[in-house]
């Protein structure tokens, strides 16, 4: 990899990155050096200022959406998105979130910077599973988990099966490895119980961590990192 695409890494334009190797700022394994090109090796210790520059080839991170965001990297009409939740340095790594969810749902959602990663996880040949807590108009009986079973009939296409399950009064969880267009709240709506607030608990194996506030984000642990890889059947490369 090139010197001053490992450091643009760090949240700087790649100009930036030029510039601050032309001024002396980048080492080497201790040593100085003024070519933008010079090619790293994956043992070499490379530092900025003095701080280590050798930030990982993909971000992975996990963000607790509230209601009021759009699930984009921009809006032409200017509302606001999830990114704008996250600070300048991690924008320029252009992160993407992991599918989306309404404006108005809440839970959690999965950014990355790997593309390949983020299709597998949402696309239904690969059948990764999402959980969803719903609070619901009514109360969910064995006819309705019945039909989910089934795969629920919508107006343009029929609904893979899912799973449902109670959850409390005029609550339930809805299990899907699907993810179209307002399909959890019609789906819902289709067997008598319109959804009143909807929370993304979990993607695949990783769930919303109980510690992140509405708005908060924080990396993925390794653990989880490898999770998500593995259930995308992808090897995870840094």
């Amino acid at each position: 990899m090139r010197l001053d695409k490992a450091i643009a890494r760090n949240g700087l334009t790649r100009q930036m990155a030029k510039k601050a190797i032309a001024g002396g700022r980048a080492r080497v394994n201790g040593n100085v050096v003024l070519d933008p090109g010079y090619l790293l090796k994956p043992e070499d210790e490379v530092l900025l200022d003095g701080e280590n520059a050798r930030a990982p080839e993909n971000v992975h991170l996990m963000l607790h959406k509230p209601a009021g965001f759009l699930t984009a990297t921009e809006d032409a009409r200017g509302e606001r998105t999830v990114l704008d939740l996250l600070p300048e340095k991690i924008r320029m790594r252009k992160v993407g979130p992991v599918g989306r969810l309404d404006k108005d749902v809440t839970g959690l959602l999965i950014l990355t910077t790997d593309g390949q990663l983020a299709h597998r996880l949402i696309s239904p040949k690969w059948d990764v599973e999402k959980t969803y807590y719903a609070e619901i108009e009514g109360e969910i009986d064995d006819e309705c988990v019945r039909r989910f079973a089934e795969g629920v009939p919508l107006k343009e296409f029929t609904c893979k099966p899912a799973r449902l399950e109670r959850a409390g009064a005029g609550a339930c969880r809805v299990y899907v490895s699907e993810g179209k267009y307002h399909q959890v709240k019609r789906m819902l709506a289709a067997v008598g119980h319109p959804v009143l607030r909807l929370k993304r608990e979990k993607i695949g194996p990783v769930a919303l961590d109980p510690a992140l506030s509405e708005g908060e984000f924080r990396p993925l642990t390794p653990g989880e990192e490898a999770a998500l890889y593995e259930i995308a059947g992808m090897t995870k490369h840094e």
